[in-house]
């Protein structure tokens, strides 16, 4: 196998396969509006896309009706953008919240939206050109990991849909509750010999953890600029080293184009 091949690929889903903005947002309202009981039942025409605008501070589900809360609260973006961390666990105080009740909600919302109507749910949702191509031809080939902070259930069933059919042990998600670098960890020991990982996400943050962590230097990590970063993002990740950036037009070519 050539030296700029991987043997084993890990993919994050929202972001790197999966688009999907437009039922994140209809999906985080309803449960906003089911914890808050704003007086409006329907959004300002604006709210939606600065929710779009913001996405890239989101790391798990549960922060994106908190997300709302804080844009309809009328907190600037550029404060968002710049404290988001301590902003959603503010919101979460002063309304004596917890995020695992937050997410028990959403899910159950998806669950009952993909339950009344799977089609309209699954047609919300986008893949970007070429992924889901390439996905396929690598299936083929190596093993193919996805790692993702959405339920592996919802996963699985956009990719079905898509005709890619990885195993549901291929497929780890926020109920596997850990790091995605000790999900990382655990593929390297599990596999003998010692595997070369490739590993594609959109969230800068969470290649900047990776690279921190011991026995994980040899994982060759990918921020994949079409995905829910920003433009400093980018930036950051030009001038790492241990960090590529890598265009969609290049993941959808073989993976001697990616260097």
């Amino acid at each position: 196998m050539m030296a700029s091949t991987p043997t084993i690929l890990a993919l994050d889903f929202d972001g790197v396969i999966c688009d999907g903005l437009i039922e994140y947002f209809q999906v985080s309202w309803q449960t906003y509006s089911q914890i808050w009981s704003p007086a409006n039942e329907t959004p300002l025409d604006n709210l939606a896309s600065q929710f779009y605008r913001l996405r890239p501070v989101i790391e798990t589900g549960w922060e994106m009706p908190v997300l709302i809360k804080a844009l309809v609260e009328g907190i600037p973006e550029e404060k968002i953008l710049k404290n988001w961390e301590s902003i959603a666990k503010q919101i979460l105080q002063q309304d004596n919240l917890k995020s695992i009740e937050i997410s028990t909600i959403l899910d159950k919302n998806r669950d009952n939206w993909i339950n009344k109507d799977l089609n309209g749910w699954l047609k919300l949702h986008k893949f970007y050109p070429g992924v889901i191509e390439k996905i396929k031809v690598t299936i083929a080939d190596i093993p193919l990991y996805i790692i993702s902070t959405k339920e592996g259930r919802f996963v699985k069933q956009l990719l079905q849909q898509q005709g890619v059919d990885i195993s549901r042990e291929k497929i780890f998600g926020k109920e596997s509750k850990r790091p995605k670098y000790e999900i990382l960890r655990e593929l390297i020991q599990q596999a003998n010999p010692s595997p070369k990982i490739w590993f594609v996400e959109d969230r800068l943050k969470t290649l900047q953890l990776v690279k921190q962590q011991p026995n994980l230097e040899d994982v060759k990590l990918f921020l994949a600029e079409w995905g829910y970063n920003t433009a400093a993002d980018k930036v950051i990740a030009q001038n790492d080293p241990q960090i590529q950036l890598l265009s969609l037009s290049q993941f959808a070519e073989d993976f001697s184009a990616w260097s």
